[in-house]
């Protein structure tokens, strides 16, 4: 979803929640999401992210994660 300069792999709008998904690549550029995740919470965004890894081996567990981040005020 384009947000400002950026694309993020996913959002919810009238939460003002971000979640990233990160490959291995994400490893080799933490600065590059560091300045991203800034800019967005600058704008009121909070910002959730997950390895792929742990997306794809515990899914669940990043599905309450989501969950309780939509809870929250």
């Amino acid at each position: 979803m384009p947000i400002g300069p950026f694309v993020a792999d996913f959002a919810c709008p009238t939460r003002r929640l971000i979640i990233e998904v990160d490959g291995r690549t994400h490893a080799e550029r933490p600065a590059d999401d560091a300045r991203r995740d800034a800019w967005f919470r600058r704008e009121g965004w909070r910002v959730l992210r997950f390895s792929d890894d742990r997306v794809i081996g515990g899914l669940p567990l990043v599905v309450d994660a989501i969950a309780a981040a939509l809870r929250a005020p």
